[in-house]
């Protein structure tokens, strides 16, 4: 069912085409001293390209810390972390805020929505403040793929909490990124927004050919990816391939009863 992580030392892979980010002894420490926080704690990871990766684990366990050190939106404190074959470690801000905006998709549990746009202007939004012009027939299909077509006109207060979220993975596709990072995607939705959601971010990985990593908490988003790295104490402590709601839950339990109470980062 599933199977613990390597450990990769002198052998890490040093990237490729088949590899999004990559991350090797990625460590991440909040404070100095004895109040010192160690959030990550020497990860070394890959994340495939084309395929649903999910990042579980208990509160504290450093999932979204993670998260944002290989998106580039929090600073290391030690280690190294690649997007492709780009090292995003020691970039400076400038550097950073360009490859966020043009090979990097994000989606977030607040929708991040400007209220004064329609769903359209929305959805070219950050192509649009870069100067880029849009893959029309790119941002149309993912339009269609969503179901958006009727609402384009619409401003985020005439759409539900649903649409309003599709809106907002139209826009983290519309550029076509190299890697959406999602972070909670489906944490203030409904369960059956939540579900189209997170059907879509599938048909993303499968019809789209994108690379998706979400960070959640619940195992049955998590049974909709490809695999499921489970983290606690600011390590990779276990993978699961192919994961079921049933089995990832039944690993979460294992945590809830092995892991002392949580510092309050996640």
């Amino acid at each position: 069912m599933s199977t613990p992580a390597a450990t990769k030392t002198d052998g890490f892979a040093d990237g490729g085409a088949h590899v999004a980010a990559r991350a090797r002894a990625l460590t991440k420490a909040y404070g100095s001293g004895e109040t010192a926080v160690l959030a990550l704690d020497a990860v070394d990871v890959e994340i495939e390209r084309g395929r649903f990766t999910a990042v579980m684990g208990p509160s504290g366990s450093g999932k979204s810390t993670l998260m944002h050190c290989l998106a580039g939106l929090d600073t290391v404190s030690s280690g190294r972390a690649w997007l492709g074959d780009t090292e995003i470690t020691g970039l400076g801000d400038k550097e950073l805020t360009q490859l966020r905006r043009d090979r990097i998709g994000f989606m977030f549990q607040s929708f991040n929505l400007l209220p004064t746009l329609n769903a359209a202007e929305n959805i070219t939004l950050p192509m649009d403040i870069a100067g880029h012009k849009p893959d029309q027939e790119w941002v149309d299909r993912v339009i269609d793929t969503l179901g958006l077509r009727e609402r384009l006109r619409h401003r985020p207060a005439q759409l539900s909490g649903g649409q309003q979220q599709r809106v907002a993975c139209a826009r983290a596709l519309a550029s076509r990124p190299e890697l959406i990072f999602a972070d909670e995607p489906t944490g203030n939705l409904d369960s059956r927004s939540g579900l189209d959601v997170l059907r879509f971010l599938r048909e993303a990985v499968d019809e789209l050919g994108q690379t998706v990593v979400m960070v959640t908490h619940d195992p049955t988003a998590a049974a909709h990816s490809d695999l499921v790295l489970f983290l606690a104490d600011g390590r990779i402590v276990d993978r699961m391939d192919r994961p079921t709601a049933d089995a990832v839950l039944e690993r979460m339990h294992i945590f809830a009863a092995t892991t002392p109470d949580p510092d309050p980062l996640t």
